[in-house]
């Protein structure tokens, strides 16, 4: 072979040697009482039955089982200055659809975002959400079952269950003259 790999039948799954895409994203993963880990995450694959793989920084590929996870990021960039000023909750009605839901950790804090109104993008080990401030540095937020004291739904915003009301056109009059006809 060329690029000089054995291809054989799968290993069983051991610790991971490296990442297989190319569309990584970046993440800010932050954990109950420790410091954050940066790092790099595949959004089709990064969880699995042990928890969530990243990629850090400095190469090294770890699998945080999910009760070490509070929340993983997904950032526009790795600095964190701005987190104390990120909005956590909305200041009025969202104007994006889906459920509108606030999250309380187990710590307390509390965070509100979208949760896209769609079954078939539900995870069974947590919640992707959007948060509330379209310009800030976390753009979507990924929250493991197990992190959570309380989750609320607080409204279903543009539902596609509602009925469209379509507008009441004039009927056209006999006694009107047509100006194209």
């Amino acid at each position: 072979m060329a690029c000089g790999r054995h291809r054989g039948p799968p290993q069983a799954p051991v610790a991971k040697q490296e990442m297989s895409s190319s569309t990584h994203k970046k993440v800010i993963l932050k954990r109950n009482g420790q410091e954050p880990l940066r790092g790099w995450v595949n959004p089709a694959a990064f969880l699995n039955d042990q928890g969530v793989e990243i990629m850090t920084i400095d190469s090294q590929v770890a699998v945080l089982p999910y009760g070490q996870v509070k929340a993983v990021h997904f950032v526009r960039d790795f600095e964190e200055k701005n987190d104390q000023q990120e909005r956590k909750v909305f200041q009025s009605r969202p104007k994006l659809e889906g459920l509108w839901l606030r999250l309380r950790f187990k710590d307390n804090e509390v965070i509100e975002g979208i949760l896209p109104n769609n079954l078939l993008l539900l995870e069974s080990r947590g919640f992707t959400i959007t948060p509330p401030d379209p310009f800030a540095n976390s753009q979507r937020i990924f929250v493991p079952k197990e992190a959570l004291a309380d989750l609320t739904v607080l409204g279903v915003i543009g539902s596609a269950a509602a009925p469209t009301r379509k507008k009441k056109t004039a009927e056209p009059s006999d006694k009107q003259m047509g100006l194209f006809s």
